[in-house]
């Protein structure tokens, strides 16, 4: 009975093992580069996110000192938690734009050197 038994144990095939990795192999160069292109995403969000951080810490920087129109990474630092090290300048002209920030060439072309605050909300918005 036991031999019966162990000969009608039925197992996956050569051709069916391969069948089986082909498929994986084909649902996986399709996921990669989805799943890259997401994490991408994500970064650029992030850096467009920490940018209207800054602005924001200068709408607050602008409300205690009103006469005062620019500002740098020193001048907000006492606004600003956990936002990375670097160097950056916020101009109030009738809205507020941020200069030398990663976030200008995210949102803008290669060549642009400052964004406004309503073209980062709409990047987040839209994107």
């Amino acid at each position: 009975m036991l031999k019966k038994m162990l000969k009608n144990q039925r197992g996956l095939t050569l051709i069916e093992l391969l069948a089986v990795i082909v498929i994986l192999g084909i649902i996986a160069a399709i996921a990669v580069p989805s799943i890259g292109n997401i994490i991408e995403n994500s970064r650029d969000k992030a850096t467009v996110s920490e940018a209207i951080q800054i602005i924001d810490a200068a709408k607050i920087a602008r409300a205690e000192n009103p006469e005062n129109n620019t500002y740098d990474e020193t001048s907000l630092a006492p606004y600003l938690d956990k936002v990375k090290e670097g160097e950056y300048d916020v101009v109030y002209n009738e809205g507020f734009t941020i200069s030398n920030h990663e976030a200008c060439s995210i949102v803008g072309d290669a060549q642009t050197d400052s964004i406004s605050e309503e073209e980062l909300i709409d990047f987040i918005d839209g994107n």
